[in-house]
């Protein structure tokens, strides 16, 4: 779970900076780099950015309001690591 919280929070952090760029420079980074807003690319990442904002709204539910972005550090003391 830790690793598609971080996976996650970084999809939502490129999300954000993307929608940041275009309100202060009107232009779209994902649309640049795939060459369009409606490619399949561009379709791709924003499918995946709205997936991981959903995630990060349902992982705290499902962990009783935590969001794990490290392991566990106590399990891996208790293992010599």
């Amino acid at each position: 779970m830790v690793i598609a919280n971080l996976i996650s929070y970084i999809l939502v952090l490129v999300g954000a900076l993307n929608w940041g760029i275009f309100g202060l420079f009107d232009f779209n980074l994902v649309s640049a780099v795939f060459q369009g807003p409606r490619t399949i690319g561009s379709i791709i990442v924003y499918s995946l950015i709205a997936l991981a904002a959903i995630w990060l709204i349902i992982s705290p539910i499902i962990t009783n309001g935590m969001l794990k972005l490290q392991g566990d550090r106590v399990a891996r003391e208790q293992h010599g690591h």
